[in-house]
C-alpha cells in the first residue's frame, strides 16, 4: 500500500515539473516575439529585430564652391642677408653702427686705418703729375722739329725720335691715372659701407681690432619686405605654378598673434625633392612692424584652385568599404540605398563627393544598423521619429513597448 502511494506522489511531481518548463518557455517566446515587435527592439541575443526600422541622424546633400587649401608649416627667410668683410688686411679704427640697429644702404659701418692708403694714392699722384710735366714738353720738342724739318735745318730721323719719345710719355701718363685709380680704390677698402638696407646683427669688432678678409664684421639681414618658404607635396603641383603665375594671396598663422599675415607667393622652386616628394615654394610678406622673424616657424595657408559648385557632405557620412567609398542615401519613402561615391577633396569635417546629388539625405549616424533597402528611423532633438517622418504618438509602437516590457516583468516575478 505504502508502495503504490510513493509512486503516484512521484508521477504527480513529475507532471507537475514538466507542466512548469512548458509555461517557462512559452512566457519566454511571448517576451521575446513582445520585444522584437517594438520600434528598435532587440532580440535576446542583442541582434535588431527583423524589419524594425534603423535609428539614424541624417545630413543634406549641400552644392557651394570649395577653394582647395594648402596648409603646411614654413619658415621666415630674409629676400637679401650680406655677411660683411673686409677686402684688405688692416686695424679698425673707428665703429659706426651698434647691433641691433636698423642701416640704409650706403650707411658707413666701419672705418679702418687708411694712413698708407692715403700715402700711396698722393705718391701716385705726383707721379702722375711729373710725368704729365715731361709729356708736355716732348710736345713742345716735337712741334719745334717739325718746323725745323720743313725749313731743313734737322733730319727727319731726329723728328721722328722725338715722336717716340713723345708716344712713350704718354702710355707712361695713362700708367700713372692707372696707379692713381688702383690707389683710391684701395683706400676705399677703408670704409666700409652697408650694401643693403636691413637690421644689423651681432657687433664683435672693437677699434683697434686687427681684421683680415677671412673675417666677418657684421651681417646685415633685411627684415622688410620678407619671404616664408614652405614645402608643397608635389600632387599640387600644377595647380600651384597656376597659382604663382596670378600671384595668389597666402596666409602666415604667427603664434601669440590673433591676425593672419597677408602675402603673396611668387616663388615655385625648378625641382621636387624626390626623398620626401615636395616642392619648396615662397612667399613675400611686407613686414614694416617685424611680426615675421628670420628663421621663425610659421604655419601658411594658400589656396590653389576653387572647385566650382562641388557637392559637400559631412566626412562621417563616407564609409570606406573593400569595394571602394560608399554613402546611405536615403529616398522618400525613408528606405536606405548604398551608393558608391569618389572622394575628391576633403576639408575640415566636410568633403566633396561625386555620386551624390545636391539636396540628397546622407546617413551620418547609426550606419551600422542600416541595411540595403531598409527603412529608417530620423533621431531628432525630440526623440526618435516613425518612418513617415512623424514623431511617436500615443498608441503608437513607441508608446506601447514599456508598457509590454512591464507586462513580461511581472510575469517573470510571479
Amino acid at each position: 500500500m505504502k508502495k503504490n502511494l510513493v509512486l503516484t506522489l512521484t508521477g504527480v511531481l513529475v507532471v507537475a515539473a514538466a507542466a512548469g518548463g512548458w509555461w517557462w518557455s512559452g512566457a519566454k517566446s511571448r517576451q521575446g516575439a513582445e520585444t522584437a515587435s517594438a520600434p528598435g527592439g532587440k532580440a535576446p541575443n542583442g541582434a535588431p529585430g527583423a524589419g524594425a526600422p534603423a535609428l539614424v541622424t541624417l545630413a543634406v546633400a549641400k552644392k557651394q564652391s570649395v577653394p582647395v587649401t594648402v596648409q603646411v608649416n614654413g619658415s621666415v627667410v630674409s629676400l637679401n642677408s650680406v655677411d660683411l668683410r673686409p677686402q684688405v688686411t688692416n686695424t679698425v679704427r673707428q665703429v659706426h653702427v651698434k647691433e641691433g640697429q636698423f642701416v640704409k644702404a650706403g650707411q658707413l659701418l666701419f672705418t679702418l686705418d687708411d694712413r698708407p692708403d692715403q700715402a700711396n694714392l698722393a705718391k701716385a699722384k705726383a707721379q702722375q703729375q711729373k710725368d704729365e710735366a715731361v709729356l708736355a714738353d716732348l710736345e713742345r720738342q716735337y712741334r719745334r722739329n717739325q718746323e725745323l724739318v720743313a725749313q731743313n735745318f734737322i733730319a727727319k730721323s731726329a723728328v721722328d725720335a722725338t715722336l717716340s719719345q713723345l708716344e712713350a710719355q704718354r702710355a707712361a701718363v695713362a700708367a700713372d691715372r692707372a696707379a692713381v685709380q688702383s690707389a683710391e680704390v684701395a683706400l676705399g677698402y677703408a670704409s666700409l659701407r652697408a650694401p643693403i638696407a636691413g637690421r644689423i646683427g651681432a657687433v664683435n669688432i672693437y677699434p683697434g681690432t686687427l681684421v683680415q678678409p677671412t673675417l666677418s664684421l657684421v651681417t646685415i639681414t633685411q627684415l622688410d619686405p620678407i619671404a616664408v618658404s614652405f614645402p608643397v607635396p608635389e600632387g599640387k603641383l600644377q595647380d600651384l605654378l597656376a597659382a604663382a603665375r596670378s600671384h595668389t594671396p597666402v596666409e602666415a598663422v604667427v603664434p601669440g598673434r590673433k591676425d593672419t599675415l597677408k602675402g603673396q607667393l611668387n616663388f615655385v622652386d625648378n625641382t621636387v625633392d624626390p626623398l620626401i616628394g615636395t616642392v619648396r615654394a615662397k612667399a613675400v610678406f611686407d613686414n614694416a612692424d617685424q611680426s615675421l622673424w628670420p628663421g621663425q616657424f610659421v604655419e601658411t595657408r594658400v589656396t590653389v584652385r576653387t572647385i566650382e559648385d562641388a557637392t559637400v557632405v559631412p566626412a562621417s557620412a563616407v564609409m570606406m568599404l573593400t569595394e571602394g567609398a560608399s554613402v546611405y542615401v536615403i529616398d522618400a519613402e525613408k528606405k536606405a540605398t548604398r551608393r558608391k561615391v569618389e572622394s575628391v577633396y576633403t576639408f575640415g569635417t566636410q568633403v566633396v563627393v561625386r555620386g551624390v546629388q545636391p539636396g540628397e539625405q546622407v546617413v551620418i549616424e547609426g550606419k551600422q544598423n542600416v541595411r540595403p533597402g531598409g527603412k529608417i528611423r530620423v533621431e531628432t532633438n525630440g526623440g526618435p521619429q516613425r518612418p513617415d517622418g512623424q514623431a511617436p504618438g500615443p498608441g503608437s509602437a513607441a508608446t506601447v513597448a514599456p508598457t509590454n516590457a512591464s507586462l513580461v516583468a511581472e510575469r517573470e516575478r510571479a
